[in-house]
């Protein structure tokens, strides 16, 4: 291989590997990915920049001889946005951890549940103008009653979601005795 097709045999091998790694439900693994394609970036950035010359502050080197900057700013523009995503997966990564003892994105049915029902207008959408009988058993409120008078606690668990809550089955937070 001449050094000419090295660099975009790597390149094209951390972008493959990036993109593979992105794709899986493990967060450590899309941690690495992440990092794999920043990598390539950065040696995209790299090659880019042409052939290496002297340094333009220096002075002394003529304009075919001085390497260009803008390439070196953008790797170390893009190592430093690398880097904050990284902190950030990683601070995501410790509290999926730490809530659930594991790192890897199961599929949630609900939004499986929601995705599969019917398209409807946003004016439909409304929750003060639809009827409880209009709507699928699954997709009713707890308290709604079907036919008869409206019941006021589901009316107002509705209005108000955080006094109502169906996480019943999560231990309570350290701190609190209920």
């Amino acid at each position: 291989m001449t050094p000419t097709v090295v660099l975009p045999v790597v390149i094209a091998g951390l972008y493959a590997a990036g993109v593979y790694l992105l794709l899986d439900r493990s967060l450590t693994r899309v941690l690495l990915g992440f990092l794999l394609l920043g990598n390539a970036t950065n040696v995209l950035l790299l090659s880019s920049g042409g052939p290496a010359g002297e340094a333009p502050i220096l002075g002394h080197a003529g304009p075919g001889e001085i390497s260009d900057p803008l390439p070196q700013a953008l790797i170390l523009t893009a190592i430093v946005i690398t880097f904050g995503i990284s902190a950030f997966l990683l601070a995501v990564i410790h509290r999926s951890w730490r809530l659930v003892r594991q790192e890897v994105v199961h599929t949630d049915e609900e939004d499986r549940r929601v995705a599969a029902r019917s398209p409807r207008h946003a004016d439909a959408m409304d929750p003060d103008d639809i009827d409880p009988v209009d709507l699928d058993p699954e997709d009713r409120a707890m308290g709604d009653v079907v036919g008869g008078p409206p019941d006021p606690e589901a009316q107002l668990a509705r209005r108000f979601p955080d006094t109502a809550s169906d996480d019943v089955d999560l231990p309570p937070t350290r701190g609190r005795t209920t």
